[in-house]
């Protein structure tokens, strides 16, 4: 009789035993996946937002300084202003004027000496820029390939807050036109460049 009493205690023993230790795997099991999906979340919410393209313009950059002028043979409007967390680096976009095009840039101005790096994607360095800034606030230089080729030269004058951007030259719009169109004329191609504000194809940030 107590050797049955004895059986039944140890089994009962054994059987919350075996129900702890059950528990303890699901806890186990569990928690490893919780870890996993906050670990997931806090990665979702630190990752960059992915970059839209084409490329738009950037509110960020809205407030720069705006310098007009030429690139190679196309009118460009460039924004370009300080970076907050270092002070030799600068940065920000320039647009195409007959094709509303963005290109981001970023580098560096020594005194006079400009030097940046530019990108079409956000991602992958297509082309570089060295020039030198006048006493006027003009700037002048040679964008460049990744490998240095192809140098084209760039001459770019300070514009006035509020003031619009002026139409291209007739030159720069006969240059442009053939490239965008093969048949429009000079005439078309100028008056497409200021469709909006001094910008043709201009679109907001997001």
């Amino acid at each position: 009789m107590q050797e049955s009493k004895a059986m039944k205690g140890a089994m009962r023993r054994r059987g919350l035993a075996v129900l702890s230790t059950v528990a303890l795997l699901c806890a186990g099991a569990m928690l490893p996946a919780q870890a996993w999906a906050e670990s997931e979340a806090v990665k979702e919410l630190a990752a960059p937002p992915p970059i839209q393209l084409p490329l738009k313009p950037s509110p960020e950059f809205a407030k720069f300084p705006r310098y007009v002028g030429t690139l190679g043979t196309r009118q460009i409007v460039l924004r370009l202003g300080a970076k907050t967390d270092d002070p030799a680096g600068v940065h920000g976009e320039y647009q195409y004027t007959d094709t509303g095009e963005v290109i981001l840039i970023a580098g560096d101005r020594d005194g006079d000496t400009l030097e940046v790096e530019e990108s079409n994607d956000g991602t992958h360095i297509t082309g570089n820029w060295v020039g030198k800034f006048a006493a006027d606030g003009s700037v002048a230089g040679d964008r460049m390939n990744v490998d240095d080729s192809d140098p084209q030269p760039f001459d770019l004058k300070p514009l006035a807050a509020g003031q619009p951007v002026p139409a291209a030259s007739a030159g720069a719009g006969a240059a442009a036109a053939p490239h965008a169109s093969g048949a429009a004329t000079p005439a078309a191609a100028t008056s497409g460049a200021h469709a909006v504000g001094g910008v043709s194809n201009l679109q907001t940030g997001e």
